[in-house]
């Protein structure tokens, strides 16, 4: 509440994120562990000026939201609203159902729900200036040079007349309601919220914003998160089984012994690069009971890990894989194993190492009886 006047905010999560790519909307991205809209939840669930809090959807993920709530115990929640097919008919809906749940709201603030960094300051700023000026908008200046273009020619502005829009931007519920309820009789879409309130006749005021306050747009948006997996598989040698290792064929009297072709280094950096992007590990994804996966080539699976680890948004740093055995030795191969690797994995030769060691005879690989090999990977998106 602020002034003795109840303010509700409504988060605009319904978009799907197409610019950004990947499996998920950018909204469910997670940054240093949480997800993008869960951070931005927090940011207003914490000030007591805030007193309701409407999340806005995409249909398919209404119910993902009501849990991410529950579970993380976000208080001033009101309901999960489906969204439309625009961000304006999105928000349109959040502010029926505050009008229809709580008609004693004064003022709502409207926030893009994949902008996580914005700060207690803006919040309070916009809250102040919309109880003052009836509708305020967070704004920072220009960095770059700014041209405008038109028919084919273009010619420089002033960037000190120029300020890029963010969010909050609030408004009294009153004035919000005229602005959409006209823009919806007329079939007039704006780029924001305070356009369609200038639109009426309202003047906007304009608040400080902050350069960190950025909206999740692009895989360049999301900050640097650096991480390093480790992965280990030991497989048995037999005979009848032809011998592989990071993808070639060695001759030897005897194989390893699995469902695939158990490449055992391959297997190893496998576990490894999951285990970093904490998705699981080789059995989850390739488990031997699939009969899909038996005699398949582990190359043609870490192809896969690949993929997976780029759907994450994550990209490999660097990978190091130690082969234990006694015998055979494997430097003359070592090239060749780095070439495929590097061609499975989309990454330079000069990012992927591979090195043999023997236990000196002791143990199960001193004895021949199996190969084992330790991965260790640094990955970063």
């Amino acid at each position: 509440m602020y002034q003795n006047k109840k303010v509700a905010v409504i988060i605009a999560a319904a978009g799907k994120g197409t610019r950004i790519g990947g499996p998920i909307p950018k909204q469910f991205l997670k940054i240093g562990g949480e997800p993008v809209l869960l951070k931005t939840l927090k940011a207003f669930s914490s000030l007591d000026e805030v007193d309701y809090i409407f999340i806005v959807a995409n249909e398919e993920y209404v119910d993902y939201c009501q849990a991410l709530v529950a579970e993380n115990g976000i208080g001033k929640v009101e309901g999960v609203v489906k969204g439309g097919g625009h961000r304006q008919d999105s928000v349109y809906n959040a502010l029926q159902e505050v009008n229809r749940k709580r008609p004693g709201v004064a003022h709502v603030l409207i926030h893009d729900g994949a902008r996580p960094f914005v700060s207690e300051e803006i919040i309070l700023n916009v809250i102040k200036a919309t109880a003052e000026e009836g509708a305020a908008v967070a704004c920072v200046a220009m960095k770059n040079s700014v041209r405008k273009a038109q028919d084919g020619v273009s010619q420089s502005v002033d960037r000190r007349d120029y300020f890029s829009v963010q969010t909050p931007q609030g408004f009294k519920k009153a004035i919000l309601i005229e602005a959409y309820d006209k823009a919806l009789q007329d079939g007039y879409y704006g780029t924001d919220d305070a356009g369609l309130v200038e639109r009426v006749g309202y003047r906007v005021k304009m608040v400080s914003g902050d350069y960190q306050n950025i909206k999740i747009t692009t895989k360049e948006d999301l900050p640097m998160e650096n991480r390093v997996g480790t992965g280990f598989d030991v497989h048995r040698l037999v005979s009848e089984r032809k011998l592989v290792l990071g993808g070639v064929e060695i001759f030897f009297e005897k194989g390893l012994e699995g469902h695939s072709d158990a490449d055992v280094l391959v297997h190893a950096l496998m576990d490894a690069l999951l285990g970093a992007a904490a998705l699981g590990d080789i059995g989850r994804h390739f488990p031997d009971s699939n009969h899909a996966y038996k005699g398949i080539s582990s190359m043609v699976l870490l192809e896969r890990v690949g993929e997976l680890l780029s759907e994450n948004f994550f990209s490999i740093g660097n990978v190091d894989v130690t082969v234990i055995a006694q015998r055979p030795k494997i430097s003359p191969y070592i090239d060749g194993m780095r070439e495929n690797i590097s061609q499975a994995l989309g990454l330079e030769k000069s990012r992927i190492n591979i090195k043999g060691t023997t236990t000196e005879k002791l143990g199960f690989t001193g004895r021949e009886e199996g190969i084992a090999a330790e991965a260790v990977c640094s990955i970063y998106r």
